[in-house]
């Protein structure tokens, strides 16, 4: 192959990967499929997760790989792969790539290979791939896994922008076909139907939709799903949950469907907040009339985005306090070596050290208030200008990651401040907050209060729900009244473009600060 690209594994294996056009050795090497998919950083040469060694000729190294690489391994020919194009002729080496823990499916039942079949449920996020099978409305095989287009970006403007040719389209669109089929052949019996949730980017993805109404604005959807699709002819008619806007998607639609038929007995007013690398705010004024508005957030919560960030595994550090020997982390079922810190275990980290005195409201670093703090503040080092503060031993944390967690903050209190205002609802009248998607796991909303996501005292009221897009999903499969519920939920939805608000930069910044914010809005 004249235009391949060369590259051999951990176990001396050698593999000829096409060299496309203007794609990154990462994207050629993780869109490849031979390999696990990894949380990358959209290209951004912040994760470090995508390291090669060139056999030969190395390319010149770029400042963001400084950061990665001693100057003996620059000599030695390590790069990262996002900062360098996939030119034919070239050969690298691929260090191991560990699959990750829930990339095996969890099995409740044996064989089910006589019977009316299983009915699979799908929720399909820009991060993860969750799904989950069911036999007369009980469960027998679960299992999640990473997103494998995570090559073609984290976040979900990467993810358009790949699928703008038509080669970038396809390949993200297989990538998940190919995923699906090989579940649908683990099961344990014939899959009878199948249920998919997503926000519209990984619906369209998906399905092979042009992307356009999704990349640029003014933004629109050219399909507003609630139908079965056929995008393969070798796996069921799969139904596709209704949209509700260019970025409000059949997850919102899910969660809602969830907390009405599954897992409560709502009581009106309440937001359903779905939190990934976009934010999905819908706000149930009461059975028949509804707001939505969607913000986003970027990668960070999802466990990718931020220095040392980690999906929730076991390993990774999911929650810090400080003690009188100094800042202990939680880890997910033990230590791991190089895991590194999840979305809620930043959020952790921010809370003790803003009570802690070493972070003031705006996200700088401080001295401590106490004789402890101020010891953990003489750990902090700099390192080519940027201040580091070692909070494992193999992670530390630095500005920008505050900043990161910040925008995550800012844009939380400005959707549901400004949702709130509209429906001229004051704070104290909402019954509850259900917090779902990627915050909805492992997050004390303790810390969300002590970091400003809510009104202080309001965090009583807040219900961490877990992921309610494929609890949803799997109910308009097992319920005949969810599933009317949910295709006539789309007209009683009055979504708000937040970004036509003559103040939403002003309410941005304004809620850059670990304090809650509500954020004054005067209109459009």
């Amino acid at each position: 192959m004249s235009k391949a690209v060369k590259v051999q594994d951990a176990a001396g294996h050698w593999r000829s990967l096409r060299a496309e056009p203007g794609w990154t050795l990462g994207q050629v090497i993780f869109l490849s499929g031979h390999w696990p998919a990894a949380p990358l950083c959209s290209g951004l040469g912040r994760c470090g997760r995508c390291r090669v060694r060139f056999k030969d000729s190395p390319p010149a190294s770029v400042p963001a790989e400084a950061r990665f690489f001693s100057p003996e391994e620059l000599d030695q020919g390590w790069r990262l792969g996002c900062q360098h194009k996939a030119l034919p002729g070239t050969k690298v080496f691929l260090p191991p790539q560990k699959a990750h823990a829930h990339d095996k499916p969890r099995i409740k039942a044996p064989s089910l290979k006589t019977g009316p079949g299983l009915s699979l449920a799908v929720d399909l996020g820009t991060t993860s791939l969750h799904w989950s099978a069911a036999a007369k409305g009980k469960v027998v095989a679960q299992g999640m896994e990473l997103n494998p287009q995570l090559g073609a970006g984290t976040d979900v403007m990467a993810r358009l922008a790949f699928a703008g040719s038509p080669l970038g389209a396809n390949k993200l669109k297989n990538l998940v076909l190919d995923r699906l089929r090989a579940i649908v052949a683990d099961l344990p019996g014939p899959v009878h139907d199948i249920s998919l949730a997503g926000n519209p980017a990984m619906v369209f993805l998906f399905l092979g939709l042009p992307v356009s109404g999704l990349a640029a604005a003014p933004y629109h959807l050219t399909y507003e799903g609630g139908s079965v699709e056929r995008p393969a002819p070798d796996l069921p008619g799969i139904y596709v949950l209704p949209l509700l806007a260019p970025f409000v998607g059949g997850d919102a639609t899910a969660g809602l469907a969830a907390i009405t038929f599954g897992l409560d007995k709502p009581s009106y007013p309440f937001v359903l907040a779905d939190m990934g690398t976009n934010g999905e705010f819908v706000l149930a004024v009461g059975p028949d009339e509804y707001l939505a508005a969607s913000v986003p957030l970027g990668p960070a919560l999802e466990g990718t985005g931020l220095g040392f960030g980690a999906i929730a595994e076991p390993g990774a550090a999911v929650s810090f306090k400080l003690s009188p020997a100094g800042l202990v982390p939680k880890y997910l079922g033990g230590p791991v070596p190089g895991k590194g810190v999840t979305g809620t275990g930043y959020l952790s980290l921010l809370a003790c050290l803003l009570s802690a005195g070493l972070l003031d409201a705006s996200g700088r670093f401080s001295s401590g208030n106490t004789p402890l703090a101020a010891k953990l503040a003489h750990t902090m080092t700099e390192v080519n200008g940027e201040m580091r503060f070692p909070v494992t031993d193999a992670a530390y944390l630095t500005a920008q990651d505050v900043e990161e967690v910040l925008k995550v903050k800012a844009a939380f209190n400005l959707a549901l401040s400004r949702l709130l205002r509209e429906a001229g609802i004051p704070e104290h009248k909402l019954s509850a907050l259900y917090l779902a998607g990627a915050m909805g796991g492992h997050v004390n909303v303790k810390d969300m209060e002590r970091l400003g996501f809510f009104l202080p005292g309001f965090g009583s009221r807040v219900r961490v729900v877990g992921n309610t897009s494929l609890t949803g999903a799997g109910l308009v499969l097992a319920e005949e009244k969810a599933g009317r519920w949910v295709q006539a939920l789309r007209p009683r939805v009055r979504v708000l473009d937040l970004a036509l608000d003559a103040d939403f930069t002003q309410a941005f910044v304004a809620g850059m600060v670990f304090e809650y914010v509500n954020t004054p809005f005067r209109g459009s």
